[in-house]
């Protein structure tokens, strides 16, 4: 072995020096809990050059919330950095931290190639699932003309804290933003016009921060002209016009995710007609080149996700190929390519995919729709890669969507499955990745996406419920957490009621409001209208011993 030249200086010692590890993470990697106002810790195996630590360097995107902004401390003789968030970040929402390979350790040795990525979520508070819908949001300009609102996004697109919905639109290709009023009551507006132009038939979405300003971006692909549009936020709930990247045949599924290590976020999206998949990479200002193919190795590659799968700090592809129904898990080689690791059956014709840690086993799991098998599937993980064979529930006919939450606040994720011929299907974790059916939301028409987002910034998890043919969206509100009890009429001390018990003096109170027209009272869903609606929405309150 070569001994380091003095004289040669730094650079002779850093060609030869051994590459920095990171020996831990806080919050832990695919963990559920952690607080909203936690800081994003890396331990390393050695000092760390304080000079290659910025916000392009070592960052992190919630899912919801955007674009993590904070400071940076060092602690453990500069082994630990810690990224010290401004703001609190969103309940329940996944968060993605990305570290270049830019990053130098004090004695001049580098990160590896592929740089460092992992994901955790943060915690919802505890919630009695007192699900009453709030608010209808209409995605048409004309109510006789379809929009055919597909895909949802719940991303904070004007950076005040609390979070809108975005949705994609396949007929009208356009993505069409509400903004949240920020009134801590997840009310809305219309939609922002005119809407932003995407290709015929978009669909699959993700949101990032492409170009690393701090607004959110997204990405969606375009089904019909087989491309995949990248939308740059101007952080108001504007888009800049669209670069527009051709792929291959029938581009059915999305994922971000830093495939080479720069720091900065790439795009790898699914195309079921050439049975392949398309990566395009980031030059850091978001404008990406032209696509490189590679095969999903399974028949009719469909949905995708990325995960550590395999658990060495950079994130995988898990991809469903709906025709010969296989989830087939590609491990990142940290230079933007992929090698499958495993390839296991998915227990149906995949539509979409999501991942997370159901059963709390520190492993990302894989959970699954099948569309014309009418069921959904959980596929737990094993840490290396493999994945175990599939468990399904059963819903209404051909399910399109699954998404992941902590909507009941338990600590672990719930699952709500979304069908095309039926319902919003909700079941709930029973914290070891077992779960039980525990309500159906009615669709209008057509369930085809679900929300589970902090709507009014109180803590735990709302719905936003999109329904393609009635091109609506339903707002639901979690109403109360669980560990808040006192009277209905807690504003009102006339009464002499505010004891800290719901019980009969409340009910009759609420009545004589209900029946006098008193909205600040009687108004219970918040719409302006006092009627049946807000009565049966009082009982659920008064049986759970809830303040409105």
């Amino acid at each position: 072995m070569l001994a380091c030249v003095p004289a040669l200086g730094l650079l002779c010692c850093a060609s030869f020096a051994q590459e920095i590890a990171v020996v831990g993470v806080q919050p832990a990697a695919r963990s559920i809990g952690a607080a909203t106002d936690t800081g994003i810790s890396v331990t390393f195996d050695r000092p760390i050059d304080r000079g290659t630590i910025d916000q392009n360097s070592f960052w992190a995107f919630g899912r919801w919330s955007g674009t993590v902004f904070g400071d940076f401390a060092f602690g453990d003789d500069d082994r630990t950095v810690t990224l010290v968030p401004t703001r609190p970040l969103s309940a329940g929402e996944q968060v993605m931290v990305i570290l270049s390979h830019d990053i130098r350790a004090s004695d001049g040795s580098a990160m590896r190639a592929g740089g460092w990525s992992h994901q955790f979520w943060t915690a919802a508070s505890p919630a009695p699932m007192a699900l009453r819908e709030r608010q209808v949001l209409d995605t048409r300009t004309v109510r006789n003309q379809s929009s055919r609102a597909y895909g949802g996004i719940g991303s904070d697109v004007n950076g005040d804290g609390a979070l809108d919905i975005s949705i994609v639109n396949e007929d009208t290709a356009d993505l069409r933003v509400f903004l949240n009023a920020n009134d801590a009551k997840g009310t809305f507006g219309e939609f922002l016009t005119p809407p932003t132009p995407l290709g015929d038939r978009a669909s699959p979405n993700e949101p990032t921060d492409f170009d690393r300003d701090g607004n959110v971006d997204l990405c969606v692909a375009n089904i019909n002209v087989n491309s995949v549009s990248v939308l740059l936020g101007n952080g108001d709930g504007t888009f800049d016009a669209s670069q527009v990247i051709n792929v291959g045949s029938g581009p059915r599924g999305v994922a971000v995710l830093d495939a080479d290590g720069d720091g900065d976020i790439d795009i790898v999206n699914t195309n079921s007609g050439s049975g392949n998949l398309s990566i395009m990479l980031n030059d850091g200002t978001g404008a990406f080149g032209a696509p490189t193919f590679f095969d999903g190795g399974g028949s009719g590659e469909w949905a995708l996700g990325a995960a550590d799968m395999d658990e060495d700090g950079m994130l995988d592809l898990v991809v469903g190929a709906r025709s010969n129904e296989r989830i087939i898990v590609h491990r990142a080689n940290g230079d933007a390519t992929f090698t499958q690791v495993s390839n296991r059956g998915s227990g149906g014709a995949v539509w979409m995919l999501n991942t997370g840690d159901v059963n709390g086993d520190g492993h990302a799991d894989v959970a699954c729709c099948n569309s014309s098998d009418n069921n959904g599937t959980i596929l737990l993980g094993a840490g290396d890669g493999s994945l175990g064979a599939p468990t399904a529930r059963g819903v209404d006919p051909f399910p399109l969507a699954t998404d992941l939450g902590d909507l009941d606040g338990d600590g672990d994720l719930d699952w709500i499955l979304s069908s095309f011929n039926g319902d919003w299907t909700l079941f709930l974790n029973d914290g070891a990745g077992g779960f039980g059916f525990e309500r159906e939301f009615d669709a209008p028409r057509a369930g085809s996406c679900a929300l589970m987002l902090d709507l009014d910034s109180d803590g735990d998890l709302d719905l936003a419920l999109i329904d393609e043919l009635e091109d609506v969206v339903i707002v639901v509100m979690n109403t109360c957490p669980a560990d808040l009890t006192g009277s209905a009429n807690v504003d009102d001390p006339e009464y002499g009621l505010v004891d800290g018990v719901v019980d009969a003096d409340d009910f009759f109170y609420f009545l004589d409001r209900f029946v006098a027209g008193d909205l600040e009272v009687a108004d219970i869903t918040g719409n302006g209208v006092i009627d049946a609606d807000d009565f049966f929405a009082f009982l659920d309150l008064f049986v759970l011993g809830c303040e409105r």
